[in-house]
């Protein structure tokens, strides 16, 4: 694992290190910078491999630690178990006081299980037997140690009834999968959950790429009392980039019906889509397109 060399502006929370990226994993840099229009996309597909959904899964369910990438299933899940006994008990007990480790571990797995969803954290605390309270705050220790971060809604003051509630993603896919007992990467993409893992790929891999770029950006979501949503929104240099994520092929163009919320907030909309698995990008409209996820 490496650290950041800058932090995300904004309201995503300050990561103090990253496992690799897929493109780092497959030795992939692209000299322009993640670019939504149409040419861009098309340029930057040139430089990768197609788009395949079991290598995305394999990439989602071993994670990017680099001392995992070459290691069998039963050596992967032991380096887990290890992982978590000496470096996340360690740091719980020695660095943040946690005493109840078993309870703690609870609380570990119930993150998984909710993993790119709105946190509750009366649902967390119910699964880990502990107070709402203290659910709180162990996630922002879990946050400090790098293992979760939270994304938060947009905020907008023309846009109205909007949920005040973060989603909950992990930092490693990996291990989020590991402490959600998936033992293949098949299981996992044939699974119930391989949506919300997916999700949780996709906006890690955009973090990644944000948190190492020049430039400064805003990550969000959206979702209002009409439940109306947005999964993503990249704010750029005042200019909102709206992202949904599908786990299929070829998504319609409904999937980006919930962009015209955006029309009634003060900052300009610029070019988005649909990250998916696409084999390659495809416009959807003349601002919108379908954007491969392994070229993020």
């Amino acid at each position: 694992m490496r650290e950041s060399r800058e932090s995300l502006a904004g309201r995503l929370c300050v990561l103090k290190m990253y496992s690799f990226s897929q493109r780092e994993i497959a030795g992939v840099y692209p000299a322009e910078p993640l670019d939504f229009s149409l040419d861009a996309l098309i340029r930057r597909q040139s430089q990768f491999s197609p788009n395949n959904v079991v290598d995305v899964f394999e990439h989602i369910w071993r994670g990017g630690m680099p001392d995992v990438q070459h290691l069998e299933q039963e050596q992967m899940q032991a380096y887990y178990n290890s992982y978590i006994e000496t470096y996340l008990m360690r740091d719980a007990v020695d660095d943040n006081g946690i005493k109840n480790t078993e309870k703690f571990r609870k609380y570990l797995r119930a993150c998984a299980a909710f993993c790119g969803q709105l946190i509750n954290y009366n649902d967390l605390a119910l699964s880990a037997d502990i107070s709402s309270v203290t659910a709180k705050e162990w996630c922002g220790i879990l946050q400090s140690m790098g293992i979760i971060f939270l994304l938060e809604p947009y905020a907008s003051n023309e846009l109205k009834r909007l949920t005040k509630t973060p989603k909950l993603y992990f930092c490693d896919t990996g291990l989020c999968a590991y402490l959600s007992s998936w033992t293949s990467k098949d299981v996992l993409m044939n699974g119930a959950a391989s949506g919300h893992y997916y999700k949780n790929y996709v906006v890690g891999e955009l973090l990644r790429n944000y948190a190492y770029a020049k430039e400064s950006v805003n990550l969000n979501f959206y979702r209002d009392t009409n439940q109306k949503e947005i999964d993503l929104i990249i704010e750029s240099d005042g200019v909102l980039h709206p992202i949904e994520i599908k786990k299929g092929t070829n998504p319609d163009k409904m999937a980006i019906r919930s962009f015209n919320v955006l029309k009634n907030a003060l900052n300009p909309v610029g070019n988005g889509g649909v990250v998916c698995m696409a084999d390659a990008p495809f416009p959807i409209d003349a601002n919108h397109s379908l954007i491969p996820s392994n070229i993020i």
